[in-house]
């Protein structure tokens, strides 16, 4: 040991590449990010959310909402069987998480966890039967987007839900 170094000490690993790209997290099969950067304006700052010719993925947009998260609320762990999320935080900083439980996956029981905000945008497309919760880690109210691939039906909606401390997932959101 050198004589700065003290007991216990750990040295860091890579977390993100020149390029800015997370370097420790490989993607769950099907997942895609997309991250956008704002374009200062004199009165503010515009933010392209959303764009076809970004090749996530091919498939329509059919309907936008957003969601309103309290400080430390959590929406988890929900899955659909058909419907693709694309998610997006546009006010706040949300903790994003994925688990792969498809059985027939590539990625299968693979985690991926993202720090999304206003501040570096991203949008993060999640497959259909891939588990994800959602997590405001700010101090304020934050904004989510979700742009689907196919609109809520209310008579028979394509939303399934496990509780957030299910031992079925091996991640605390």
């Amino acid at each position: 040991m050198n004589n700065w170094q003290l007991n216990g000490l750990q040295k860091d690993q890579q977390s993100i590449t020149s390029d800015w790209i997370f370097a420790s997290q490989s993607l769950i099969e099907g997942v895609q990010v997309k991250e956008v950067k704002n374009v200062i304006k004199q009165r503010g700052y515009l933010t392209e959310i959303y764009r076809k010719d970004w090749q996530l993925d091919d498939l329509s947009v059919e309907q936008v909402f957003q969601i309103a998260m309290n400080p430390g609320s959590i929406s988890a762990w929900h899955a659909h069987e058909l419907t693709t999320d694309r998610l997006f935080v546009s006010l706040g900083t949300i903790k994003v998480v994925l688990y792969d439980s498809r059985q027939n996956s590539p990625t299968y029981k693979c985690i991926n966890e993202f720090l999304i905000s206003d501040l570096r945008p991203q949008l993060v497309s999640v497959p259909p039967q891939v588990w994800h919760g959602v997590k405001n880690i700010g101090s304020d109210t934050a904004i989510l987007l979700n742009l689907v691939d196919k609109a809520y039906q209310y008579e028979a909606p394509d939303h399934w839900r496990i509780p957030a401390n299910s031992s079925e997932i091996p991640y605390q959101i």
